[in-house]
């Protein structure tokens, strides 16, 4: 026999045995119900033997994919992957049958019902992933059983209760994702074990409590994400000993007050926002030395003294935020480099002089600062609006009764004769325009980190909007990640009837995962908080149905300020990433007579009503009315962002 006819042989030899590689035929049965049952008989033909090496769902790149090892006389299935499938009804039990499975991953899904207590039995799981699902019930204990998780993800589903204390037997973990996930309560004291942690998401859960001291402990973490999950501060001391993080985010804390002395020798952080968290006392000069951190975030705490001297020269740093603070002492010309972006340091009692060209160049907000910014394009309107902490007068006469305004978009004339301005400017992470006839302005401040698109300040669709005669007032609308305000200027003090216009156009209504997603925001009329915890797809019903909103506020000092705010809650990344934050389609505001107002109720301050706009009924009918007055909000800040003629952030 040549060499030829023998290398064929063994050639034609070894896709026999292949072809007839024998999988545990428990294994077998359970995967073929599990195929069915989730209609994936079209991608996974389970005619051939499940772990056949030539199938075309073994590879790393295959959805769905099967894996096997085979190193013994029977193959166990070890990997199984059907990832953004939209496979629909419970988790089977059939599945626990995979005993041999190492890693598991079923994110982006619709799986419904609870998780069940026999996850326990995939005692050699490496890699779980049941993230963004409608999976409910409680997160079952069984799941510390699992002791050589290295992964583990349930974010994005609608559990209850609070964190099982067994997941502190899970010493191997290193990624825990756990946001948006519905749980609440005290994080367990045996988390205290995880020391292998090095990436933690549990921003939006309802968990109580104070943020854990022995997350100190936790050495090896290098991500750390904690926004709107009701904890509580301080932020311990012992934080000074992470210094592996490269990602830091913490907001929207409760309790006692925090400093920034934990931040010690953090030089790989890249990221660092502390956002709301009730800072207090002096930003250390040390921070000016971390060479890697490109965005920042202190604003809304109460932050004193001066800007370290040591940011002068930040090369780094490209997005700095430290508005809505008491910072003084002078903002000088080294402090500004050529790869800064955005600055805010509006709203400290700032001074100095800020060079024209910067001005010209950089996304910068002084507002409400005694810095000089005579390079600022709306610096006229900037210094009007420094009035609305009460400090000063306007100075403004007063002389108009209403105002309207299409968010995001063009103008346009309603059936009832509404002329919504043009609101299409382009805005920056710092920005400031104002209408033509200043008679409004609008302000945005924020930067969506993880939006790989880049940042973007507009939402849009084509589809058609429902529940409204308007459905092209509701096809554009302003979104923030942040905070986004609106202001009426130049207004005759008294009474108004406030309108706000909303529909959900990004967040899908479908039985996709892609419809999964929550968007929670608060909103604030003259200070005064109306709307707390947000959903307008919720309240409207669906996606594209249009929803209005009726407050009416007191104006006493010419302005009227409209805030929507961020405060850490919902979904992050559905569908798609940096899909969260305020959302706005128009507004109107008008002046309500004397008799119209004698006959609203004082009795509360808040709400009067929420209104959805029938298709076939035009006739606004409000259910109660309620008195604002302006004051402060809770945090004693007016907060307003304005820039520098804008140059567009990539």
């Amino acid at each position: 026999m040549g060499l030829l006819s023998f290398t064929l042989l063994i050639l034609g030899l070894f896709q026999l045995v292949s072809a007839q590689q024998n999988t545990d035929p428990n294994e077998v049965a359970a995967l073929r119900t599990l195929i069915n049952y989730w209609n994936l008989g079209s991608k996974i033909n389970l005619t051939i033997d499940p772990c056949n090496q030539n199938a075309s769902w073994t590879s790393e790149d295959s959805n769905p994919r099967v894996a096997c090892d085979c190193s013994s006389n029977i193959c166990h299935i070890t990997h199984l992957k059907i990832y953004a499938l939209d496979i629909k009804g419970e988790i089977p039990k059939e599945l626990f049958e995979l005993k041999e499975l190492m890693d598991l991953n079923l994110g982006q899904n619709v799986l419904n019902g609870s998780i069940p207590a026999e996850i326990g039995q995939l005692s050699k799981m490496q890699y779980l992933s049941l993230g963004i699902n409608n999976l409910t019930g409680a997160v079952p204990p069984e799941l510390g059983n699992l002791t050589q998780l290295n992964s583990l993800s349930f974010s994005s589903n609608n559990f209850f209760g609070p964190l099982p204390k067994e997941l502190g037997n899970l010493t191997s973990l290193q990624q825990l994702y756990i946001d948006s996930s519905g749980v609440s309560g005290a994080i367990p004291e045996e988390f205290a074990n995880l020391k292998s942690l090095q990436i933690l998401w549990a921003s939006d859960n309802r968990l109580t409590g104070k943020l854990p001291e022995y997350f100190g402990t936790f050495t090896e973490f290098r991500d750390m994400r904690l926004q709107g999950a009701s904890l509580e501060g301080p932020i311990p001391s012992s934080f000074s000993a992470l210094t592996k993080l490269e990602d830091l985010r913490i907001g929207d804390l409760r309790g006692e007050a925090s400093s920034l002395d934990f931040l010690d020798s953090q030089t790989s952080l890249s990221t660092l926002s502390l956002r709301n968290c009730r800072l207090s006392g002096q930003i250390p000069e040390r921070i000016g030395k971390f060479t890697n951190l490109k965005y920042m975030d202190l604003s809304f705490n109460k932050l004193t003294g001066q800007i370290p001297t040591s940011f002068r020269g930040f090369s780094s740093l490209q997005f700095l935020y430290l508005g809505n603070n008491n910072l003084s002492g002078e903002l000088t010309e080294d402090m500004i480099t050529p790869e800064l972006i955005a600055l805010d340091v509006s709203f400290n009692p700032l001074s100095g002089n800020l060079p024209t060209q910067f001005a010209k160049t950089k996304s910068i907000n002084v507002v409400g600062t005694s810095i000089n910014a005579n390079g600022l394009q709306d610096n006229k309107v900037s210094g009007m609006l420094n009035c609305i902490q009460g400090k000063t007068k306007c100075k403004n006469k007063g002389s108009s009764t209403s105002f309207s305004i299409k968010c995001g978009g063009t103008a346009q004339k309603s059936a009832s004769g509404i002329e919504f301005d043009d609101d299409s400017e382009a805005l920056g992470a710092a920005a400031l325009y104002t209408s033509t006839d200043e008679q409004w302005a609008v302000s945005n401040a924020g930067n969506f980190i993880s939006n790989p698109k880049g940042n973007r300040y507009v939402a849009m669709t084509d589809s058609q909007i429902t529940e409204t005669l308007e459905s092209e007032l509701y096809k554009t609308s302003r979104i923030s990640p942040s905070s986004l305000r609106y202001y009426g200027l130049d207004l005759k003090n008294g009474k108004y009837s406030v309108e706000l216009h909303f529909a959900e156009i990004e967040m899908e209504d479908s039985s996709s995962w892609k419809g999964l997603g929550r968007r929670l925001f608060d909103v604030y009329i003259q200070g005064e908080k109306v709307l707390e915890d947000f959903n307008i797809q919720k309240e409207a019903g669906g996606s594209k149905k249009a929803l209005v909103k009726t407050f009416e506020a007191n104006v006493t000092n010419t302005i009227m300020e409209i805030h929507f705010f961020w405060a850490g809650k919902g979904t992050c990344c559905i569908p798609y990433q940096s899909t969260y934050g305020p959302l706005v389609s128009a507004i109107h505001a008008s002046q309500v007579s004397e008799a119209a107002g004698a006959s609203s109720s004082r009795k509360h301050v808040g709400q009067i009503a929420g209104i959805v706009i029938g298709a076939v009924a035009s006739v606004v009918i409000l259910s109660s009315v309620f008195y604002l007055w302006w004051k402060k909000d809770p945090q004693g800040h007016m907060r307003i962002f304005t820039d520098s003629p804008r140059k567009p952030l990539k």
